[in-house]
């Protein structure tokens, strides 16, 4: 149990750590400054955060046995095939994300659209998968934790939590497409 509360802690320390960076990017991205320190100063905790929180997650499925036989009933572990899910498709687009503004930036002056666009898909599948393993995991972290008992309090808790995940996929999307179509498309400042 000690494991599971280490990485219930890792979990809802990362989500802080993601809304920091995720904030802080959507400002640059609205006011077009940047400033690289920033950047890596919201996105080091991050990174080491949940780097350690996917550890301590495998650590607990694989030597815990911790719900490995999500097949015995399927509708009820729903939300867990999609956290585990989510948690597996955010490194590889983790990776692709580190390194879109220069894909954007290469793929649009060689006249890569089709490439370009992938690109400008992936950022919001990216947020979509963060987001929904974010969604699904909160309440659950608080769970581990003991600050959260009742099944009531943890669906009116599921609710905003899912809002809120959706308004800040819904902005992050627009603001960050937004600037980059104004940053790489010819006349895009027009956007």
């Amino acid at each position: 149990m000690k494991l599971k509360k280490i990485n219930a802690t890792l979990g809802l320390l990362s989500i802080a750590a993601i809304l920091v960076h995720m904030g802080y990017t959507v400002f640059a991205y609205l006011t077009f400054y940047y400033n690289p320190t920033l950047k890596i100063l919201t996105a080091i905790p991050f990174m080491v955060l949940v780097c350690l929180h996917a550890v301590c997650g495998m650590l607990t499925v694989f030597l815990q046995a911790d719900g490995t036989r999500l097949d015995l009933y399927p509708k009820q572990n729903l939300r867990t095939i999609l956290q585990r899910v989510s948690a597996t498709l955010i490194l590889p687009l983790l990776i692709l994300h580190i390194n879109t503004f220069s894909l954007l930036q290469s793929t649009s002056g060689a006249g890569q659209w089709l490439w370009f666009a992938l690109l400008m898909f992936s950022q919001p599948l990216f947020y979509g998968v963060t987001l929904t393993h974010i969604a699904g995991s909160i309440t659950r972290g608080l769970i581990t934790l003991g600050l959260l008992s009742s099944n009531e309090k943890q669906k009116r808790l599921d609710l905003i939590i899912y809002i809120i995940c959706a308004a800040v996929f819904v902005v992050a999307t627009f603001v960050v497409w937004r600037t980059e179509l104004a940053m790489f498309l010819p006349g895009g400042r027009n956007v």
